[in-house]
């Protein structure tokens, strides 16, 4: 039975960082009248980055959070209806789709775009969150440029951090890793294990984990413990990487979209399409490779156009 209290849209946009916001640009352009709920952090994972450097068209760089308030001026610019709220449950299992936003109001919509994005997931002491962005960072490839010719630390045992320590490698001075078990519990491949040991500039602590970032306004040292004799380091860094992986916001979706192993929205390659007809996803709730800004921004441009050609071809 209907409820007559519910909202119908035509094409609901969850999430509001970069697949987000041109998801609803390209959304509004095409006459889709796109209903964006911004969730618990509008502006996604952007908002807690200071300086951006690698986005096309700013020229001088922009902060994160700016950044984010020119595309949703953008979006609404173009007619698309941004609001606050957090969707809490769905019901993929007819069209129109039932959305619960906020656990009270109910959407019906006849598409729906997942924008929700990925939380990188922090060792959480209290240094790490108070110099998150002045010194402390998720992203080597987003903030490793910053760090030219200083010295840094990196956390870490997988194959991203191995990576980001390698990238890191050829930007700073000296990259500190932080191991928590000895070489053999590294979950890193062996052949990543192999190009972090076959940098001369990277040096691995392994038994060892993160005490205290050091820093008053930006990062100093990092002390850490070594948790086979309880000796303490202090390291001094410019900056301090946590590369421990992350967490896709996708949640609420279990149980209706095919997802990998970790959680993330399994997509149709080379399309935003998810195992529900009229359901797409984009941006980094689908994407554990890439995750940048330019590539989330893609992938919402796509999940628009899928979403106008599947509402098209519907008669919806």
């Amino acid at each position: 039975m209907a409820n007559s209290s519910a909202e119908h849209v035509h094409c609901l946009i969850i999430g509001s960082g970069p697949a987000g916001y041109t998801a609803a640009i390209y959304a509004a352009r095409a006459a889709l009248k796109p209903v964006l709920y911004q969730g618990i952090q509008p502006g996604g994972q952007l908002t807690i980055t200071t300086e951006v450097e690698n986005y096309p068209g700013y020229a001088d760089g922009i902060q994160g959070p700016e950044m984010m308030i020119d595309f949703e001026k953008q979006a609404v610019r173009m007619g698309a209806d941004i609001r606050f709220g957090l969707a809490t449950k769905v019901d993929f299992s007819e069209r129109p789709f039932k959305v619960w936003i906020d656990e009270e109001k109910e959407i019906r919509a006849d598409s729906v775009i997942i924008a929700t994005g990925a939380s990188a997931k922090w060792l959480g002491i209290e240094s790490e969150q108070r110099l998150n962005g002045f010194g402390v960072s998720a992203c080597a490839v987003c903030d490793g440029f910053f760090f030219r010719g200083k010295e840094v630390a990196i956390v870490g045992a997988g194959d991203t951090a191995c990576e980001e320590a390698v990238y890191l490698s050829k930007l700073a001075t000296k990259v500190h890793m932080i191991v928590r078990k000895g070489e053999d519990g590294m979950k890193a491949s062996k052949v990543m294990q192999d190009r972090v040991k076959a940098t001369s500039n990277i040096q691995v602590y392994y038994h060892s984990e993160t005490e205290e970032i050091v820093g008053d306004q930006k990062v100093t040292a990092v002390r850490i413990r070594n948790n086979q004799d309880n000796s303490i380091t202090e390291i001094p860094v410019n900056g301090f990487f946590v590369a421990i992986g992350h967490q896709p916001n996708s949640d609420i979706f279990k149980g209706w979209l095919t997802m990998d192993e970790a959680g993330y929205i399994q997509t149709v390659p080379g399309t935003s399409k998810t195992n529900v007809e009229g359901v797409f996803a984009s941006g980094d709730v689908q994407d554990k490779i890439y995750r940048q800004a330019v590539t989330a921004a893609g992938s919402g441009c796509m999940a628009a156009l899928d979403a106008e050609r599947f509402l098209s071809a519907n008669a919806v």
